[in-house]
């Protein structure tokens, strides 16, 4: 396994971005998927809990599987905010939504299972090859919402071990349709009513929805359990207060699910010690169960992230009406923007001729100062001209200076 994996190469942009910042250069950075605490500050009532969790002597090991006012604090918001009941031993708690999906695939993918998931993902690839499971990666297009096709997802349900959801989506920013949600949920439960008929381990959907709470211009989100409720036993969700409250650095996700599968999955994390730390698990009950506050948060994330998306949009879509060979979709979730910039075939001002989706990253990087991430980092086999740009760390100031850097990159190309 240790030969075979990589690091994430994500973050090795991230490093280049920081050197060209470190050597006086002006960067659009558009690369992590996270939040600057400038911009996008946690919530007050927040912070102001976990002072208040410390001072309480909240400083020692929480327990395994969560601090139990948290794991019914999340059990309160999904029923209340999802419609969705769960035991609490169906929520385990855990160092953001990392662990949860390590312990989930560990928990259920032995070598050789298939995994099935679309590409472009964020790193399921990663966790096969830690697992030993075979990916099988489903190609996407923008006509369909970078999100595979039914009809091609149904061939590799038979001998599949898990499948992999994801919606709002990371990289893409998009929301999967409840049409083709429920229509999956469907399919999975009568995969497995035969396979119960005829002995076989049970299809499995890992649920990731860390973005579920940031949607745009009318999108909505869905889940296939509300969609479909006898799905529930074979669903296990992925979320967090990392997107929606700008958390990334406090670490508290969880998983929910079949109890007898978080067990397997908190018996992982024992060994792991990947737990989130107390005093956070604390005040992020206290803050989930403020209602008021929760708001009020959520509906400034959501116009400041939904700003930034329709920024940059709109700036892609006017050089596009001038003629240039960029594009941008409409933002609809979490805090991503597909962008198509295809300048493969282009020569640079020094001659070089720009041939891949890495090349161009590298044009755009030192000519425009826009650091963006491939759709080849998230799956893709094949060069696209897509890009994943994330805006949680730039401000609208920032994002508007798009168009003028990037008009200004193109006019060196022939």
């Amino acid at each position: 396994m240790a030969q075979n994996l990589v690091g994430s190469e994500i973050l090795r942009v991230a490093g280049e971005v920081r050197a060209q910042i470190a050597a006086g250069h002006s960067i659009l950075n558009l690369t992590v998927g996270d939040f600057s605490s400038t911009e996008f500050p946690i919530p007050e009532a927040l912070s102001a809990a976990i002072t208040d969790a410390l001072a309480a002597g909240h400083s020692n090991y929480p327990p395994a599987t969560g601090v139990m006012e948290c794991r019914v604090a999340v059990q309160k918001l999904y029923k209340e905010r999802l419609g969705l009941e769960y035991p609490v031993d169906s929520v385990i708690i855990a160092g953001g939504a990392r662990p949860v999906i390590a312990a989930l695939y560990m928990a259920l993918v032995n070598p050789g299972d298939k995994v099935v998931y679309g590409v472009p993902s964020w790193n399921n690839e990663h966790y096969c090859t830690i697992t030993g499971g075979v990916g099988v990666p489903l190609g996407t297009s923008e006509a369909d919402r970078f999100f595979f096709r039914t009809e091609d997802l149904l061939p590799h349900l038979a001998d599949a071990r898990l499948l992999v959801l994801n919606t709002p989506q990371n990289p893409t920013g998009t929301v999967m349709s409840a049409e083709t949600l429920e229509l999956i949920a469907k399919e999975v439960v009568q995969e497995n009513l035969r396979r119960q008929a005829e002995g076989r381990p049970a299809l499995y959907v890992m649920f990731d929805q860390i973005y579920w709470m940031l949607t745009f211009h009318g999108s909505e989100h869905h889940n296939p359990v509300s969609l479909v409720p006898e799905v529930a036993p074979y669903v296990l969700f992925v979320d967090g207060i990392s997107k929606g409250f700008a958390a990334t650095g406090l670490r508290v996700g969880w998983g929910v699910g079949p109890v007898d599968v978080i067990k397997r999955m908190g018996a992982i994390l024992s060994h792991l010690g990947a737990w989130a730390p107390k005093p956070e698990q604390v005040a992020s009950a206290h803050f989930m169960n403020d209602t008021a506050a929760m708001d009020a948060f959520l509906a400034r994330m959501h116009d400041e992230v939904g700003e930034r998306l329709d920024i940059i949009a709109r700036a892609l879509n006017a050089l596009e009406g001038e003629g240039w060979t960029v594009h941008s979709i409409r933002p609809q979730g979490a805090i991503y923007l597909s962008l198509r910039i295809d300048l493969r075939g282009k020569k640079t001002a020094d001659g070089k001729v720009l041939e891949t989706d890495e090349d161009v990253r590298h044009f755009l990087l030192n000519e425009a100062g826009i650091a963006v991430i491939p759709f080849r980092f998230f799956g893709v086999q094949e060069d696209t001209g897509w890009y994943r740009a994330s805006v949680g760390a730039v401000s609208k100031e920032d994002c508007a200076s798009i168009e003028g850097r990037l008009r200004g990159a193109l006019a060196k190309l022939s």
